[in-house]
């Protein structure tokens, strides 16, 4: 059984890493994310930079690793715990990955793939509350906060198990923490809206 756990907190940390932003653009659209628009290896510096496509693929790969890093417990230990940690590591993994000297994205993407496999109706909910914020105000970052602060609400709402109100409580104060240069900027009035843009072909 530790040995188990063992396995998944490396695992879902390594799957973390794996920094699917800039292996995608670099592999497929011979773009480095890192060299243009915020310079953040996220989805939505690939939707801005190379267009609403990448930026979903690239979403989707992000969200992947969340999926598989509660799989992982789930499968190889199987309690409740094992999956919450599974879950974190592969958020801390995008957001700090191994293979970038401890950088990454901002957790979003992956924090979702979390919570649909530890809280489904919480998950729903959560991205219809993004997406409305995302359609009214054009703000992914104000989006992507309130979203996350309503994630230990609804599960608290839902009944859902103390320890998954818990996970809530520490994803959405990593996911906020994460967005400190975004909130300045929102203050500030000078925040990026979304915008798709076209890819760029480099070489």
């Amino acid at each position: 059984m530790e040995f188990n756990f063992l396995i998944v907190i490396i695992c879902s940390y390594v799957i973390g890493s794996i920094p699917s932003g800039l292996v995608l653009g670099k592999g497929i659209w011979h773009v480095d994310l890192r060299e243009h628009g915020s310079k953040n290896i996220g989805a939505t510096n690939a939707w801005r930079t190379l267009g609403k496509f990448p930026g979903f693929v690239i979403f989707l790969a992000d969200l992947i690793k969340g999926l598989l890093g509660v799989y992982l417990g789930m499968t190889l230990v199987g309690s409740s715990m094992a999956m919450i940690l599974g879950g974190i590591l592969a958020i801390v993994g995008h957001s700090a990955s191994i293979f970038l000297k401890l950088k990454g994205g901002k957790g979003v993407a992956t924090g979702l793939g979390v919570l649909i496999m530890l809280m489904p109706k919480v998950s729903v909910c959560v991205f219809f509350i993004w997406l409305i914020i995302v359609m009214i105000s054009k703000y992914v970052s104000l989006a992507s906060i309130v979203a996350a602060a309503f994630v230990p609400i609804l599960a608290y709402a839902f009944d859902m198990p103390m320890e998954f109100v818990i996970f809530g409580i520490v994803a959405a104060i990593f996911v906020i923490y994460r967005h400190k240069t975004n909130i300045v900027r929102l203050l500030n009035g000078n925040e990026n809206k979304i915008k798709a843009g076209h890819a760029i072909h480099n070489g």
